[in-house]
């Protein structure tokens, strides 16, 4: 049976904190590594066309569901919304166990948020005019027109906010605007204006990999471009697509039952 929502970010965040896997579940575990790494040697050099991305994904990138290990100076605005963000899940040093992350009352991740986290599929759906992605994490979907069009010139903001694409050679430059300010950009806090803009460029580098980049430009939150470290969707065809809602009466009752208690009796 598989964990619901609130109890699989609450192992994520246990193992974290220092839970160690048996001697045997760690050989059982190098094991399935060394299988895995086997079958991507074997499958890396497969044909492949590099404008194709349709498939099942896994997120690989920085540790602490974040765009890079440190963020660029934050104007006195975001700096103030961070001070005031208590998450539950990130780095040691902010973790608040009665944290006020607005998932943990279901509200959406927003983008670019809902990328990192890599223990749940994305699976990208390719048309002539348009790639979806499909988020297993939240069940929930988002657009990127590559049918030639603008960005609007004033959104209506929104969590997911309005994507286009275009192709440089084979690589997928995406342009993102008309988002709202109520997701944090990530797990640790950080936050964004309805300013944001996004620039993604995804390449697939061979059969299993595609390589992204991303630059956050948010002038009223950061005073110089956010460039994110490495990341990569890596091929996981064994992967299936899973009805992962957030529904707020089961994250109410985690919260009575689970996480307050928790928090209180940790705090004392």
């Amino acid at each position: 049976m598989r964990l619901p929502f609130t109890a699989a970010i609450s192992a994520v965040t246990a193992l974290s904190a220092g839970f160690f896997l048996s001697p045997a579940a760690s050989a059982q575990a190098n094991q399935q590594g060394q299988a895995a790494r086997a079958t991507a040697s074997a499958t890396a050099n497969l044909k492949f066309d590099p404008h194709d991305f349709t498939g099942i994904w896994i997120f690989h990138g920085p540790p602490g569901f974040s765009l890079s290990a440190e963020a660029p100076p934050m104007t006195p605005w975001a700096q103030a919304k961070y001070n005031a963000n208590k998450p539950g899940i990130g780095r040691a040093d902010r973790i608040v166990p009665l944290g006020n992350d607005p998932m943990m009352i279901c509200d959406p991740p927003g983008y670019p948020r809902i990328l990192f986290y890599g223990a749940y599929p994305v699976e990208v759906i390719q048309t002539p005019s348009k790639v979806v992605q499909f988020f297993d994490y939240y069940y929930t979907y988002r657009t990127i027109w590559t049918d030639g069009r603008d960005l609007p010139k004033d959104p209506e903001p929104t969590w997911y906010g309005y994507a286009a694409g275009h192709w440089e050679g084979d690589t997928l430059v995406v342009n993102s605007s008309g988002f709202n300010d109520r997701p944090w950009v990530d797990a640790d806090g950080h936050p964004h204006s309805d300013e944001m803009t996004l620039e993604e460029r995804y390449k697939r580098v061979d059969h299993d990999n595609i390589s992204i980049s991303m630059t956050l430009t948010d002038p009223k939150a950061y005073t110089k471009p956010w460039v994110s470290g490495p990341m990569t969707l890596r091929w996981s065809p064994k992967e299936v697509m899973r009805e992962d809602l957030c529904a707020p009466s089961d994250e109410q009752k985690y919260k009575e039952e689970v996480r307050d208690p928790a928090g209180r009796k940790g705090g004392q």
